[in-house]
This record gives structure tokens, C-alpha cells and sequence, in this order.
């Protein structure tokens, strides 16, 4: 992605939602009440993160086929900021399972499936800083992470909704859309989901062009 328009649609996006997460009305839901707002943070983060991981996904491929160092790159770093966004999605989880469900951490198969599917992408980063030489670490890499993205899809959206779960839309919970009938939320969720994605991606382009000047040095 060239340009900068990509790059300041995001940035308003993201001051738009932290604006109207904050202060635009929200419906009157029981036991969420205004901790609702915390779908513009929580949520925006998920998407983001699985936006990331996708393109690692698709990169890993890429390098398999091709060779190409800049695909290992792409993959490697898609997958450091994947796991950043993944982090700040389970503490801003966290943090409304505590004014919701009364604990940061309940006993809740989501949340389980989470944390593992963020073991699992941490585990490919202890992977590839165990492998000294360049090409074997990007094929073995890459291998494990064509593996740990459908394991990553698997944990958050198909195990989950296997079982009782207290997030929406799993385990017989109606989801968000069947809360928000007057679109409050839309307005401010949407651009938001879009806005964060965008600058994942340009976190992840920054990381790769100082892995490409550190690697020429």
C-alpha cells in the first residue's frame, strides 16, 4: 500500500472512534451499561489482529513458493504486530470481564481459546529466534505458521461456540447485532474496525522496512 491517504483515513478513523467510543450515546443494555462502549476498543482490536495474522498467513505462503526474503519479512513482522493488537485485545477484555462478569479472568472458553491462540503465535516467534540460519528458519517458520493460522480460527470462533460461553454469539448467547437495533454503535464500530486495521498495517510496513535496513547493514 503506497500513498498517505490510506494512512490518514486511519488515523481519523481511530480519533473518531476514541472521540465517539467515549462520548457519543449508547443503548441502555442490562448488566453491560455504559461498559458497552468498550466494543469500539475491545472488539477493534480483534480485527486488527486477525487482519495481521491473515497477511502473515498469506506471506508464509508466498515465501514457500518463491524464496523471496522480503515475504519472510512480511510474514515475521505481520505476526509481531498481530501479537500486539492480540495483547491489547485480551487486556481490554480483561478489563471488561471485570465491570461485566465481576473478574478480569472468569472460567470462560473464549477467553481460554484466546490466551492459547496467543501462546501458539508466540510460540512461532521461540521458533524462529531458535534457528540460526537464515533460509531454514523462514521454511520452518513459515510451515508452522501456515499450521497456526487455521489453529488460531479454530480456537477463536469455532471451539468456542461448541460450548457454553459467556461472550455474545457463543454457546446460545445472542450477539452484538441483535443488541444495537438503533445503530449507536455501528456508526462509531465500523470506521473503527477499518481505522485500527489500517494503522496495524502501517505499523507492520514500518517494522519491515527497519528489518530490511538492519539485514542490509
Amino acid at each position: 500500500m503506497k500513498g498517505i491517504w490510506w494512512k490518514t483515513t486511519g488515523v481519523v478513523f481511530v480519533f473518531y472512534s476514541l472521540i465517539g467510543g467515549l462520548l457519543f450515546k449508547v443503548p441502555e443494555l442490562p448488566i453491560l451499561n455504559e461498559s458497552i462502549r468498550n466494543i469500539h476498543f475491545h472488539v477493534t482490536m480483534w480485527f486488527a489482529m486477525i487482519a495481521l495474522f491473515s497477511y502473515g498467513f498469506y506471506s508464509s505462503i508466498r515465501y514457500l513458493a518463491t524464496g523471496a526474503e522480503k515475504w519472510d519479512i512480511a510474514s515475521v513482522e505481520s505476526n509481531n504486530t498481530g501479537i500486539f493488537f492480540g495483547v491489547l485485545g485480551l487486556v481490554t477484555g480483561m478489563i471488561w470481564a471485570k465491570f461485566t462478569w465481576g473478574e478480569p479472568w472468569p472460567s470462560d472458553p473464549k477467553l481460554n481459546s484466546s490466551a492459547i491462540a496467543m501462546l501458539v503465535y508466540l510460540a512461532y516467534l521461540v521458533l524462529r529466534g531458535s534457528i540460526d540460519e537464515d533460509q531454514k528458519r523462514g521454511r520452518i517458520s513459515a510451515v508452522y505458521n501456515i499450521f497456526a493460522y487455521p489453529i488460531m480460527i479454530a480456537l477463536l470462533f469455532v471451539l468456542p461456540r461448541m460450548t457454553d460461553s459467556l461472550h455474545p454469539g457463543n454457546g446460545g448467547n445472542p450477539g452484538f447485532s441483535s443488541y444495537d437495533l438503533d445503530s449507536r454503535l455501528r456508526v462509531v464500530f465500523y470506521p473503527a474496525v477499518l481505522g485500527w486495521i489500517l494503522i496495524g498495517v502501517w505499523i507492520m510496513q514500518i517494522r519491515v522496512r527497519i528489518k530490511k535496513i538492519a539485514n542490509t547493514r
